[in-house]
């Protein structure tokens, strides 16, 4: 029977990642009382501030939501969608078919552009698609799907949706900070991130930038919106008002600004090479380990998924990993459970010594089990 739960791994997943010491040490300080504290409301607005720099915007409004990233994706249809609603999903990973669960328990009819799961979408396909039908509210796509790790190049497609007066809700949990985000150049209407992957924090916030266009749709609906803990409206004023919709996990939040200004201290550009640099490392090692990527393009920076080897089985991996050489990376979803392996170089994973340490523990493991 556990009495207590330390794990002494290093977590090379796609998220939750490790955290540095200093966000550590800030999430166990005082938290006073955020619903109450008048100072709590001004640290809270300028941690989104901040937050505009890694989405690129100025023009849209952050958020931060007590909750993990799933919470960003279910508040986005939740507040979007009334019954009724035509929505398109855009879908080349297990995620981003998820997205059509989330519109139908609001009504939402879903129709699916589907491509293949190894490439990212191609924009002629899907402007194609569009020149026959484009009658949808809004259209929802993952940027790094990560059950496969693939990265779609969302510019071009967020462009040629607004341009046909199509919403745009992006989930950027996985890639957001590691990768340039521009949501306004991109016309992004509602972008969704989280504090457990390239920002490594403790998993338990959500965060989002709502576009004018979007928080027209919100807060001039015909019916109200079908949840209290998923309604953005209540968020427009909050700091204004200085109500928050339920009380804030204060400690998330400060852990959560340090580890912003962990990394604009090391400035974003920096930030972006690294995971470049550590990408590179990765797919290299791949190749000489004669290990088959899953992707056939656009890899992502943040997370590398790749086949079980032959005569191999993905538990025996992990669990040999984990007990031989205390390093914990992960499987997959959905129809690639079992025969895709995922490794995360995100945030604080994104460190030579750590993606070096946890390749040579998979070189290792599958020396042991082929023997």
């Amino acid at each position: 029977m556990f009495n207590s739960y330390k794990p002494d791994y290093l977590v090379m997943t796609a998220g939750p990642t490790m955290v540095s010491g200093n966000v550590l040490q800030g999430r166990a300080r005082n938290f006073g009382n955020p619903d109450l504290d008048p100072d709590f409301f001004v640290f809270y607005d300028n941690i989104c501030n901040k937050l505009k720099k890694f989405y690129g915007t100025e023009k849209s409004q952050v958020i931060i939501m007590n909750g993990e990233g799933m919470l960003g994706l279910d508040a986005a249809c939740a507040s979007l969608t009334e019954p009724g609603d035509k929505v398109l999903i855009i879908s080349n990973g297990v995620f981003g078919g998820g997205f059509e669960d989330l519109v139908k328990n609001y009504g939402g009819i879903c129709t699916l552009f589907e491509s293949d799961f190894k490439k990212s979408i191609h924009i002629d396909s899907l402007k194609e698609f569009l020149e026959k039908n484009s009658d949808f509210k809004y259209a929802t796509i993952v940027h790094c799907d990560t059950p496969t790790g693939i990265l779609n190049d969302i510019g071009p497609i967020t462009k040629l949706l607004k341009s046909k007066g199509i919403l745009t809700v992006v989930d950027t949990v996985a890639a957001l900070g590691g990768v340039p985000f521009e949501m306004d150049n991109w016309n992004i209407d509602i972008a969704l991130g989280a504090s457990q992957k390239v920002f490594s924090t403790p998993s338990g916030l959500t965060t989002m930038a709502i576009s004018d266009d979007a928080w027209n749709i919100i807060l001039n609906r015909k019916n109200p919106i079908q949840s209290f803990y998923c309604n953005l409206a209540l968020w427009k004023n909050c700091v204004e008002e200085k109500l928050f919709p339920y009380t804030m996990p204060a400690s998330d939040l400060i852990a959560f600004n340090i580890a912003l200004d962990n990394l604009l201290t090391e400035r974003l550009e920096r930030v972006w090479d690294r995971h470049l640099e550590m990408q590179g490392y990765v797919l290299e090692r791949m190749e000489t380990l004669g290990l088959e990527l899953f992707c056939e393009d656009n890899y992502s920076p943040t997370v590398t998924a790749f086949m079980v080897p032959e005569g191999l089985n993905s538990n025996d991996i992990l669990n040999h990993m984990k007990k031989e050489y205390k390093v914990l990376i992960a499987g997959s979803y959905g129809p690639f459970k079992d025969k895709v392996l995922r490794i995360g170089h995100m945030g604080e994973n994104a460190r030579l010594d750590r993606v070096f340490y946890t390749l040579d523990a998979l070189e290792k493991t599958i020396n042991d089990l082929k023997k």
